[in-house]
């Protein structure tokens, strides 16, 4: 690979970090509410909390019960067929045998707050009103649910309490997003997996918010700081896979063993880290947004080296 260099926001031959050309990118998504299909972008804001197109943001909507804890695909794997359409200032939401669902992405600042929690912390949530709480419990009919939405006012989710014992990672703070604001994964790391399996899978099973093609299987382990458009990311931790990859983007139906069950005979973490992952097996890498920006698909995708 060529080697560039690039020195407040120019291209340089001499001076500041070098660019390494590892890939480029091949798809971009934005999931507005969590654990619903992702909508696929060509261009994207990246801000420190994850991406925006528009006035929407990656994961700033949660489904939960109505005591305020969260609900995603692991529970109600149905969740994946409501497809999400961004117009102005509404989002339109549409899942099997229900009608179509207008959502206003600016709420009433009368609206509830809810006290939410996610994977165990505490988090809030404004409430988006009965109407599409109404549309999600017909669609689901399992029991009551709201939708909430977090708001920038909100306190986000902070590395110190999604990783107490990691001191050594970087400051950053996300809505609902599982674990950090970008989640990457390769192309060649798809195609590796699905020479492993009898049934091919597709990204879609894995929820990323970026694809990169052009490089090797798993190569994406190894990047520690990246620089997309004028985007830099920095590497969190490896993601840790469970079992919402069992649920078929297409279907709805959850399967409970693959891909699951074959990432872990080949993807299991190395043992000196293995109380920070246990048994889950790693497939993608979870980033954070060190300096804000824009990227499109077909951007060069550049690993900086000191």
């Amino acid at each position: 690979m060529a080697y560039y260099t690039f020195n407040s926001g120019t291209w340089e031959a001499e001076a500041g970090r070098r660019l390494q050309q590892v890939g480029t990118v091949s798809k971009v998504w934005i999931y507005p509410i969590k654990s619903c299909k992702g909508v696929s972008v060509c261009e994207t804001e990246c801000t420190d909390m994850g991406l925006r197109c528009g006035k929407v943001r990656d994961r700033f909507w949660m489904v939960v019960k109505e005591d305020g804890h969260m609900v995603t695909a692991r529970q109600e794997p149905r969740l994946v067929l409501v497809s999400i359409t961004m117009e102005n200032n509404y989002l339109t939401l549409e899942a099997p045998g229900m009608d179509q669902m207008v959502l206003p992405i600016k709420l009433p600042s009368s609206n509830k707050i809810h006290d939410c929690r996610l994977f165990g912390l505490d988090i809030r949530g404004r409430d988006c009103g009965d109407e599409v709480a109404q549309w999600f419990t017909s669609y689901l009919k399992t029991q009551p649910y709201r939708l909430v939405q977090f708001d920038t006012s909100m306190k986000g989710r902070t590395t110190k309490k999604l990783y107490p014992s990691e001191s050594y990672l970087q400051n950053y703070e996300v809505a609902y997003p599982d674990c950090s604001p970008i989640h990457l994964i390769s192309e060649a790391s798809l195609a590796d997996l699905n020479t492993r399996l009898k049934k091919k899978v597709k990204m879609e099973y894995f929820r990323p918010n970026i694809m990169v093609s052009g490089c090797e299987a798993f190569e994406e382990d190894t990047w520690d700081e990246l620089l997309i458009g004028d985007v830099e990311m920095k590497k969190v931790l490896s993601c840790p896979r469970c079992i919402l990859t069992t649920v078929d983007p297409d279907t709805g139906i959850i399967d409970r063993k693959e891909p699951l069950e074959t990432l872990k005979s080949y993807r299991l973490c190395d043992p000196s880290v293995k109380s920070l992952y246990q048994t889950s097996p790693l497939f993608g890498m979870y980033f954070s947004v060190e300096r804000v920006g824009s990227l499109r698909v077909g951007d060069p995708v550049y690993r900086m080296v000191d």
